[in-house]
């Protein structure tokens, strides 16, 4: 795999709008003979990738916007980590094109699922990538998987996204499972607005498959699928926190190995991967920080209150350097997905409901920061987020706002009821 290039004027958004307004893209060298450009526009830039053909000078190919106004997606949107992966597929795709190594026959959905699947191993945990296998193979190959890309319509396209917002949620079954297993859900409001956030998310990932074959010249045109709009406002869920009252039924309820993880999840916002790869040494009591590493592919420094450094430094006055902070009963790794279980029944047993799951008390954290009017920024750097914006889209609404602190304090008691005399709103003139 090859080491991903720096350059400090391309490298954040921050540094793309301090670059002059200007025609010609401004270029990164990423390999020997292949550039990332950049083209800074009034509003917003875009990516392009300049490979050198020798005699021929350059061929260049778009890749699409910055995410200098929107959040990258992979999709249509990239920041520039992303472009340069972007980049590279196609100028690999080139030198097999003129190796004469090739696909023959028709281009389909499923071969640009493989080849996707393919480049993002190189890029990402194995998890990750078996994630994102199981979202092709339940929601997208069925449907899609042997239509020829370049025959894909935007209608064909509307109805598969149309259908999946409609499907009820899926669970994960046993192997030799033949029919897949359903979640039965509410028809509600909130219900409906969740398959369609889960559609867009699934529509996200064949866009990303999709334009990674058009960016390797698999397919004449994006047309079809670039036409694919998501569903708007759809991702604006009530943040759900445990009350006082609820976090302290919860943790009565869970038995002593797993009730540390909860704990631990309540005193610093850590998502369960970051607690259970937590070591001894990651824990410092002069400074009352953890070092969470790997959080996304970068470590943060988490800051504990004293009631939460009086809980790190108990459970770790035992261990030396090298031992996992938290341990199963049996003295096993916690696993993925080792915590829904026991979290579904001290849910149940601290009759909380629906129950609890493990992204709750990472919000409990965040909301209780929040309304305590600790700055978004100070939030989204415990939280690990990259900047503020998921952090305002979450939390925002909790904080103390100046603009109702402002209304309440100058709006005049109105003093109404049938036992009361109604004072008017305005001085009247002497």
């Amino acid at each position: 795999m090859a080491r991903a290039a720096r350059h400090s004027s391309l490298e954040t958004r921050t540094a793309r709008a301090r670059l002059p307004v200007r025609r010609t893209p401004y270029f990164a060298k990423i390999a020997k003979g292949l550039r990332l450009g950049y083209y800074r526009g009034a509003v917003a830039g875009s990516w392009v990738a300049s490979l050198y053909r020798g005699a021929k000078g350059y061929d260049t190919k778009a890749i699409g916007a910055a995410d200098d106004t929107t959040d990258a997606d992979g999709a249509t949107v990239f920041d520039y980590w992303q472009a340069q992966v972007q980049a590279r597929s196609w100028a690999e795709q080139q030198r097999l094109i003129a190796a004469g190594v090739v696909h023959t026959g028709p281009y389909k959905v499923a071969d640009a699922v493989k080849d996707y699947l393919a480049e993002i191993a190189a890029e990402k945990k194995p998890a990750a990538v078996q994630g994102a296998k199981y979202v092709f193979d339940a929601w997208i190959l069925p449907d899609l998987g042997s239509l020829e890309i370049d025959k894909l319509t935007t209608e064909r396209l509307v109805r598969w996204r149309n259908r999946v917002a409609t499907e009820p949620k899926r669970v994960r079954t046993k192997r030799i499972a033949t029919e897949p297993a359903t979640r039965e859900t509410p028809d509600d409001d909130d219900a409906r607005r969740a398959r369609k956030a889960t559609a867009n998310r699934i529509l996200t990932m064949l866009k990303a498959a999709l334009n990674r074959a058009f960016f390797a010249d698999r397919v004449s045109s994006d047309s079809a699928w670039r036409k694919v709009k998501p569903f708007k406002r759809v991702d604006e869920a009530v943040v759900r926190y445990l009350n006082v009252a609820e976090i302290r039924r919860l943790v009565s309820a869970c038995p002593e190995d797993f009730r540390k993880l909860i704990e631990a999840a309540l005193y610093t916002g850590c998502r369960y991967a970051e607690l259970t790869r937590l070591k001894y040494e990651d824990y410092n009591d002069d400074s009352g920080t953890l070092s969470v590493r790997l959080s996304k592919g970068k470590n943060r420094h988490v800051v504990l209150t004293e009631e939460g450094k009086s809980a790190f430094r108990q459970w770790t006055q035992v261990l030396q350097s090298g031992e996992r902070i938290f341990l199963r009963s049996d003295g096993r790794v916690w696993g993925t997905s080792h915590q829904q279980r026991p979290l579904d029944e001290a849910s149940q047993r601290a009759a909380i409901s629906p129950p609890v799951n493990f992204h709750i008390l990472r919000h409990t954290h965040a909301s209780y920061l929040a309304m305590a009017g600790v700055p978004m920024a100070v939030i989204a750097r415990q939280l690990g987020h990259a900047d503020t914006r998921m952090t305002e889209k979450h939390y925002a609404h909790l904080a103390p706002s100046y603009v109702a602190q402002t209304i309440r304090e100058n709006f005049p008691v109105l003093e109404l009821g049938s036992s009361r005399q109604a004072v008017p709103l305005h001085k009247r003139s002497a």
